[in-house]
């Protein structure tokens, strides 16, 4: 074999050689690079969980930090490292070797060698320590370095005993936008209910000023509680005046998020007087009479809220108002749910039928003033009499079934107790709660569950005015500041029509049956709107005359509806009564139903 020959054999080898490496390294970095995309979450996982561990148990004398610690290690492990560091070990791992095999080379190669690798480990575990540091970049205050100092685990056991709170041992506090937090670890005879009942000892201890907001909740394991020191807020610094651009509720006070509360819903806002649930709920309101397809009403006896937004909105202030108003929504509520389309849940808004937003201010003054109010009525023997009625029957069936036709009830009160300020029937069907400061603890568990205080939902510890709690199944008990919409801003918004039944279409619904009144060459039948339509059809399709009682069955409408519309019909020469009472429509060729 000639010396041309075996130079391309061996550069064939070569050359193979290094693609079989180059090949095997593509795979090999590829292989590495997805285990440690599937396992570096599990790491990140354990060290969280080791992090929780050390805040519950810093002194590690239960096993729940050692385990945590093996659970670390252990996940680590199973990690395996890039290509380049693999490389770079099994280059170390050869230099070293070369070291020990080959005494020939000077030692100031190797010393230099060696203070290279030590510079290098020495980097990396200082970009490590960098890396893992708090990087949330909040500094303390000389008040909150001060309540860290005497957070510390050392100094809370060595006044522990003095202050009365021997047996409890705070864990790591940790600075955060909404204050401080830190675990207190209880033994077997503190709860959770028991400390929060000592914050007047907390306070002592940690020298805090009276005015600093502090909360205690039960902890996320048992035998802990969690001790919160609001000493910042995350809506510090915010605008909180409203304005169109700004429609938010307000400002979460822990994350700093706009709160928003969407329509559609059945609410409940509620605060003792001055906590300023007018001003909370303004932009709420603002947003129920804005656009084509929303319409607003306020029952506000009090008389003073409504009358900021009358001009774009139903206002009743009187009993006999509210009565009437209640009559008119029920029977809507009523007729759009007997014409909604089979297969469909709820009413699409429209124009001319919109989502209607019923707003009752102040709910123990309707459940006083607008419950016995004298009406005269006719009998069934055409005579007049005197009967008292009320309009929480109307209310009660709105929040029981006017979701589903786009009515939707907001209830507010000042006394926020089953029976005084919030009736029986509408407190179940509440779904979202917003509750600013109220006077008991009892309080705030009516409106925000019976978990309220369990859970850190603590009304009766809010700041007045203008700070509110918001219950809706989703929301951690985060206070929120409320956005303040000033009186002259309500008066100063854009004129809107008021909603109300006599100008609203008897059917919209597609498919539904329409009512038409067929008029002769020499007189037109009266006009009747839904209520005096249904009236009208039911005696018309009636085998017999019928008494106005029976209408009430048979139309659904409330027993005042029905009178009313009688009232209309008989005036109109429409529908005539019997010297028995019972009613029936003109025969003939006057009109006709189609």
């Amino acid at each position: 074999m000639s010396h041309g020959q075996v130079w391309r054999t061996h550069r064939q080898y070569a050359a193979t050689a290094a693609r079989w490496t180059a090949d095997h390294w593509r795979k090999e970095a590829e292989r590495r690079r997805a285990l440690r995309a599937d396992r570096k979450p599990l790491v990140r996982d354990a060290r969280r969980a080791l992090a929780t561990a050390r805040a519950i148990d810093p002194e590690g004398v239960t096993p729940i930090r050692h385990r945590a610690e093996r659970e670390l290690r252990t996940a680590k492990r199973r990690v395996p490292d890039p290509m380049w560091l693999f490389a770079t070990k099994t280059a170390t791992a050869l230099g070293i070797a070369g070291y020990v095999w080959l005494p020939q080379v000077s030692a100031r190669a190797w010393v230099w060698s060696a203070i290279a690798v030590v510079a290098a480990v020495t980097a990396l575990s200082v970009w490590i320590a960098v890396r893992e540091r708090d990087t949330t970049g909040l500094k303390p205050t000389a008040e909150e370095s001060a309540l860290l100092k005497r957070l510390q685990p050392q100094h809370w056991k060595e006044h522990a005993e003095q202050r009365g709170l021997a047996g409890t041992l705070t864990g790591r506090p940790k600075l955060t936008e909404a204050g401080i937090v830190c675990a207190v670890r209880l033994d077997g005879t503190w709860t959770a209910t028991k400390l929060r009942a000592a914050e007047d000892h907390i306070r002592a201890l940690l020298g805090a000023r009276t005015s600093l907001r502090m909360q205690i909740k039960a902890g996320k394991q048992g035998g802990w509680a969690e001790l919160t020191l609001r000493t910042r807020s995350a809506a510090d610094g915010d605008d909180l005046k409203w304005t169109p651009e700004r429609r938010s509720l307000g400002i979460d006070t822990v994350t700093g998020e706009q709160v928003t509360v969407p329509l559609g819903e059945r609410l409940l806002i509620a605060g003792r007087s001055g906590a300023g649930k007018s001003v909370a709920s303004r932009p709420l309101l603002f947003d129920a009479s804005e656009g084509e397809t929303n319409a607003l009403v306020i029952i506000d006896l009090k008389r003073v809220e409504g009358r900021l937004w009358d001009h774009r909105a139903r206002v009743a202030s009187t009993p006999h108002e509210v009565i009437d108003v209640t009559d008119e929504l029920e029977t809507e509520m009523l007729e759009r749910l007997s014409i909604l389309p089979k297969g469909q849940d709820t009413w699409t808004p429209t124009p001319n039928r919109p989502r209607i937003t019923v707003v009752v201010d102040e709910g123990a003054e309707v459940m006083t003033a607008a419950d016995k109010v004298p009406y005269e009525t006719e009998t069934s023997d055409g005579k007049t009499r005197t009967v008292n009625r009320s309009a929480l029957p109307a209310l009660e069936s709105i929040a029981r079934m006017g979701r589903a036709a786009c009515i939707d009830l907001w209830w507010m009160t000042q006394k926020p107790t089953i029976g005084d300020g919030i009736p029986k029937q509408i407190a179940p069907q509440i779904g979202v709660s917003i509750c600013l400061a109220v006077r008991t603890p009892a309080e705030a568990r009516v409106v925000l569950g019976e978990d309220a205080q369990a859970k850190g939902w603590n009304a009766d510890e809010l700041p007045v005015p203008g700070v509110a709690l918001i219950r809706d199944g989703k929301r951690k008990p985060d206070p929120v500041k409320v956005r303040y919409m000033d009186k002259s801003v309500v008066i100063a918004l854009p004129d809107r029509e008021p909603w109300s039944r006599s100008v609203a279409p008897t059917v919209e619904a597609a498919g539904a049956p329409t009512l038409t009144l067929v008029a002769t060459a020499t007189e037109k039948a009266p006009a009747v709107d839904g209520a005096a339509a249904r009236v009208l059809k039911a005696i018309e399709t009636a085998d017999e005359p019928v008494l106005q009682k029976d209408l009430v069955t048979i139309t659904g409408l409330s027993k005042g509806a029905v009178s009313k519309a009688i009232k209309t019909l008989t005036t109109s020469g429409t529908v005539v009564r019997s010297l028995d009472g019972r009613l029936t429509t003109t025969r003939g060729d006057d009109t006709a139903a189609a």
